[in-house]
C-alpha cells in the first residue's frame, strides 16, 4: 500500500483544508474514489462546505457519509463508521490510523505545520513503516 504524507510549510489554520480540497479535486479528475476520514462531525461538515466554496469554477461531487444518493459520488466524507463501497484512496484527516485502513490502495496524510500535527504524523509514519507500506513524503509550499 502506498502512503503519501503532504507536509505543509505554511502555518495558517485553514491551509490544511485548502490543500485537502485541491487534492480531492485532482483525485476526482483522475477518476479516483476517495473516502475522507475526519476526526469529528464538525470537521466533516467543514470540509463538505469547503468543497462547495473553495473555488468559484470548481465542482467536486461529494457528500457526507450516510447522506446523498446511492451509489454515492466519488468523494465521501465521514467521521464515525467504515465506508461502504470505497477502497481506492483514503484521505485521513483524523490524526490516527483508522481500523479499516487496510482495505484501501492508497492513504493520504496532510500534515499541518505545528508541533502537535508533526508529532502525530511521526507516530503514523512509524506505524505505517512497521506494516511495510510504501512511504512517500511531499513538501508543499
Amino acid at each position: 500500500m502506498r502512503i503519501d504524507f503532504y507536509l505543509l510549510n505554511q502555518h495558517q489554520p485553514d491551509h490544511r483544508w485548502l490543500v485537502a480540497c485541491r487534492l480531492l479535486e485532482k483525485a476526482y479528475f483522475k477518476g479516483h474514489q476517495v473516502f475522507v476520514f475526519c476526526s469529528s462531525q464538525q470537521e466533516a461538515e467543514k470540509l463538505d462546505e469547503r468543497l462547495w466554496t473553495y473555488r468559484e469554477d470548481s465542482f467536486v461531487p461529494h457528500n457526507l457519509q450516510g447522506e446523498g444518493p446511492e451509489p454515492p459520488p466519488p468523494i465521501q466524507i465521514g467521521h464515525a463508521g467504515e465506508p461502504r463501497g470505497f477502497n481506492d484512496i483514503l484521505m485521513n484527516m483524523s490524526g490516527s490510523m483508522p481500523s479499516f485502513h487496510s482495505r484501501f490502495q492508497r492513504i493520504i496524510e496532510i500534515v499541518a505545520n505545528d508541533d502537535t500535527s508533526k508529532e502525530c504524523s511521526r507516530q503514523l509514519y512509524r506505524e505505517y513503516r512497521a506494516l511495510n507500506f510504501e512511504l512517500h513524503v511531499h513538501h508543499l509550499e
